[in-house]
């Protein structure tokens, strides 16, 4: 059995907890307000209230072998992101190397967001990153502190790179299915993998001191998804636009403008080469339950 402490034990968080405690691990999930130690508790994990920027809060969680930092920063801006990726980070890998028994491993989990605009190419972990926005720069800072920074502290650190999260409570089926739907390309991973991805790079021991795309096998044509999903709703395809019909509409911000002009397509290579198998290998798998659900009602 090996003690791990997730920080930020929030939607992958949670699940990737379940699963660690499935197969016999003692899991601390940590989470800044009291609602969130509720969710903890009731995943089974044994809930420690601390800010991942508060090292004396941090003193509260016990001694770990994994430490995994999941923390997010709510969807708020720039500033926010680095007090809580970068700083949060350093603070985290200070306050545990300092300890008389520190982690030996850390999974820090990023996005696929650090690699920019590729026009619709494939990416891989050697195309080199090219962040457009400060969040995702502030993104690309954390993952070299989190391999960088570990390292000179003692710590091996693995850097998982997320691809656009799915699964319980954030199908969106409405999105998809009333449309308008912009043209474009879906890199996505079900929560359940995202968590499984972790949890065998950690188990098994695998990525020390690499970066990890976690993305499934199919990037996905988003005209192509919403006509599929349309199709198996029961419903009628939803309307289309292309980008340049998008942005003339206008009403957009600078960042979802260039959101919107951001396109590539992850490949899953690496972490099918290390052995992972995936329980939802494509959105097909993955949104079963959704449709099922929608059907129903």
């Amino acid at each position: 059995m090996t003690r791990v402490a997730v920080l930020g034990c929030g939607y992958v968080g949670l699940e990737l907890g379940r699963q660690l405690r499935a197969a016999g691990h003692d899991v601390v999930g940590v989470r800044r307000s009291e609602e969130g130690l509720a969710a903890v508790e009731a995943a089974g994990l044994r809930p420690v209230r601390a800010d991942v920027t508060d090292a004396e809060a941090l003193a509260a969680v016990p001694d770990v072998e994994w430490l995994v930092f999941a923390a997010s920063s709510g969807g708020r801006g720039a500033d926010a992101a680095r007090q809580v990726y970068v700083e949060g980070l350093e603070t985290a890998i200070d306050q545990f190397a300092a300890r008389e028994s520190p982690p030996d491993r850390l999974v820090y989990t990023s996005s696929t967001g650090v690699y920019g605009d590729h026009d619709g190419d494939w990416v891989d972990e050697g195309t080199p990153l090219d962040p457009t926005t400060e969040k995702t720069r502030v993104l690309a800072e954390a993952e070299r502190v989190a391999r960088e920074g570990a390292a000179e502290r003692g710590i091996d650190g693995t850097v998982a790179r997320f691809a656009g999260l799915y699964g319980p409570d954030r199908y969106r089926l409405s999105r998809y299915l009333d449309g308008p739907v912009t043209e474009g390309y879906l890199n996505m991973v079900h929560r359940e993998d995202a968590a499984g991805a972790v949890a065998y790079l950690l188990t098994e021991d695998l990525a020390r001191g690499d970066a990890v795309l976690v993305v499934d096998d199919e990037p996905a044509d988003k005209w192509t998804f919403a006509d599929w999903l349309a199709e198996q709703c029961g419903v009628d395809p939803p309307e289309k636009r292309t980008i340049e019909e998008r942005l003339d509409a206008g009403g957009l911000s600078v960042p979802a403008r260039r959101r919107l002009q951001t396109s590539k397509r992850c490949s899953n290579d690496r972490l099918r080469s290390l052995g992972y198998e995936f329980a939802y290998p494509t959105y097909r798998e993955g949104y079963r339950a959704a449709v099922d659900a929608y059907r129903s009602e």
